[in-house]
C-alpha cells in the first residue's frame, strides 16, 4: 500500500520498490515505474499500485479419483506479476488519492482464477487415477499437470500473471478411508517390528549360548589345568618323599656306622679295660697269695671298715662277746 501525506490540498505519493504506480493526469499517463515518489492533485489523479514482488497462493480443493473416492489437494502456487500496465489494464488496482488502499481486491480476484485453473487441471489428472496409486504417486503427477496447464493458461499472460512455481504439498483421502487404508501397512510394520524383535531376541540367545558355551570351555580348560597341578603337586610329593627317603637312608646307614664304629670303640675299650683288670687283679690276687692268713684278715677288716656305714654306738652283748673270744681262741691255738 502506497504511503500518502497531505499538504495544503495536495498529496504526496510514496510507494515501496516492490510496488509499480501508475499516476495518470487528466486521463494521460504522469508517472510510471517502481518505487516512485511524486506530488500530485488527487481532484485530476487516478492512481494504479501493482505490486510487482512474488505472491504465494495457498489452496485446498477436493477431487474424486477413478475408484469414486474424494482425496484433499494441499498446494501452493507462487505468481507475480510480469507487466503491471497489463494487469492495471484487466484488473483494478486503483487506489484512494488520499488513503492509498486499493478500492477493489483484485489480488483476491487474481487468487480466484488461479485457483480455479488449477483446481481444473487437478481433477482432470486425478479423475484418471485410482486412489491408490493417487496416494503412492498423486504428489508429483498433479503437480506436473498444474505447472503446465497454468503455463499454457491464455488469461494468465493476457492479465500481465508469470507462474513462479507450483508446490502440492499432500494427497490425502477422507479420514476414515485413510485409517482403513493404514491398517494394512501397520500390520507389516506390527510385522516388521515383531520379526526384528524375534530376530534380536534369536542373536540374544545365541549370543548367551556362545558366551555359554565359553564359560564351559574356561571351565574344562581349567579343570584340566587343576588336573594337571594335582598331578605334578602328586609327583613333586613322591619326588620329595623319595628325596626324604632316599635321605633318611644315607642318614640311618651314617647312624649305623657311626654306632657300630662307637660299639666297637667301646667294646675295644671295655676289652682293653678288662684286660687290664684281669692283670691288675691276677697281680693282686698274686701279691694276696703270698701273705699270711692273719694279714688277709686284717685287710678284711680294714676293707669292711671302710664300706661300713658310720656307727655312733656299738652294744656289745655277753652272747656276742662269748662266742667271739671262742673264735678268737681257736684261731690262736694252732700258733701257740
Amino acid at each position: 500500500m502506497a504511503d500518502i501525506t497531505k499538504r495544503l490540498g495536495w498529496r504526496h505519493l510514496w510507494a515501496a520498490p516492490t510496488s509499480h504506480v501508475r499516476h495518470h493526469r487528466s486521463g494521460q499517463l504522469a508517472h510510471d515505474g517502481s518505487g516512485l515518489s511524486f506530488w500530485f492533485r488527487p481532484l485530476t489523479a487516478a492512481l494504479s499500485e501493482v505490486p510487482v514482488d512474488d505472491q504465494e497462493l495457498a489452496m485446498t480443493f477436493h477431487a474424486r479419483t477413478a475408484d469414486f473416492q474424494d482425496v484433499a489437494v494441499q498446494a501452493t502456487v507462487t505468481y507475480r506479476i510480469a507487466d503491471p500496465a497489463v494487469a492495471a489494464e484487466r484488473l483494478d488496482f486503483s487506489v484512494d488519492p488520499d488513503t492509498g488502499v486499493w478500492r477493489g481486491a483484485p489480488l483476491e480476484q487474481l487468487g480466484t482464477l488461479l485457483t480455479e485453473s488449477a483446481q481444473q487441471h487437478a481433477l482432470e489428472v486425478l479423475a484418471r487415477t485410482p486412489l491408490a496409486a493417487a496416494l503412492s504417486g498423486g504428489v508429483p503427477a498433479v503437480r506436473e499437470r498444474v505447472t503446465q496447464g497454468l503455463g499454457e493458461e491464455p488469461r494468465l499472460p493476457a492479465t500481465g500473471i508469470e507462474i513462479v512455481t507450483v508446490r502440492v504439498m499432500a494427497v490425502r483421502p477422507e479420514p476414515e478411508v485413510e485409517r482403513a487404508l493404514r491398517t494394512p501397512a501397520r500390520e507389516l510394520i506390527q510385522q516388521e517390528a515383531d520379526r526384528a524383535t524375534y530376530e534380536r531376541r534369536a542373536v540374544a540367545v545365541e549370543r548367551e549360548r556362545a558366551i555359554a558355551e565359553n564359560e564351559l570351555a574356561s571351565q574344562i580348560e581349567l579343570a584340566r589345568r587343576e588336573e594337571q597341578l594335582v598331578e605334578q603337586r602328586g609327583a613333586n610329593n613322591r619326588r620329595e618323599a623319595e628325596e626324604e627317603a632316599a635321605a633318611d637312608a644315607v642318614r640311618a646307614d651314617a647312624e649305623a656306622d657311626r654306632s657300630v664304629r662307637l660299639a666297637r670303640a667301646e667294646a675295644e675299650g671295655a676289652r682293653e679295660v678288662g684286660e687290664a683288670r684281669a692283670h691288675a687283679q691276677a697281680a693282686w690276687l698274686r701279691v694276696h697269695g703270698d701273705v699270711g692268713v692273719a694279714t688277709l684278715h686284717a685287710l678284711t677288716g680294714t676293707r669292711l671298715a671302710e664300706n661300713l656305714p658310720r656307727i655312733d654306738s656299738v652294744t656289745v652283748t655277753p652272747d656276742l662277746l662269748t662266742g667271739l673270744l671262742a673264735r678268737l681262741g681257736t684261731h690262736q691255738e694252732p700258733g701257740t
